[in-house]
């Protein structure tokens, strides 16, 4: 059975491993990511998730949860950064982390949690189909920054 955990303040090295292991996108540059984990670790309502097969982390997902006027008052949950290591897919980790995330985010009174997936790929669909998200309740849209 595999578990999810939040992570901690040494886990910047596994999580970028992680990343670069996986076709999710380019991460941040050294200097620049321990900057960003270090606010990471400090903000309200961020949580990361990750789960270990042996000595390193080889899936996680983040949760954030807002605080909401509407809605009776209860937060929105956005599910971000989803990846599994192709070597572990399949084997419940990516699972875990999702199913860690959305326990936290029903424990915050969310009203739902939110996520996105930009890959045509229709496993990853099925996925996140298996784990509760359903498709077409909403319609995503996307403003990208300019390019200067």
């Amino acid at each position: 059975m595999t578990n999810a955990r939040l992570v901690n303040a040494g886990d910047l090295p596994a999580l970028l491993a992680l990343y670069a292991d996986c076709d999710v996108s380019r991460s941040a540059e050294p200097e620049r990511a321990g900057q960003i984990w270090t606010q990471t670790l400090a903000r309200e309502g961020l949580a990361i998730f990750v789960s270990d097969g042996g000595e390193r982390i080889v899936a996680t997902c983040m949760l954030i949860t807002v605080p909401n006027l509407l809605r009776g008052g209860r937060q929105h949950g956005i599910l971000e950064n989803v990846a599994t290591h192709p070597d572990f897919q399949g084997r419940g980790h990516g699972r875990a982390v999702v199913s860690a995330a959305l326990a936290e985010a029903w424990k915050q009174d969310c009203h739902h949690v939110l996520m996105q997936s930009g890959r045509a790929d229709p496993r990853v669909h099925r996925f996140y189909e298996a784990c509760g998200f359903v498709p077409g309740l909403r319609t995503a849209y996307c403003a990208r920054r300019p390019e200067n």
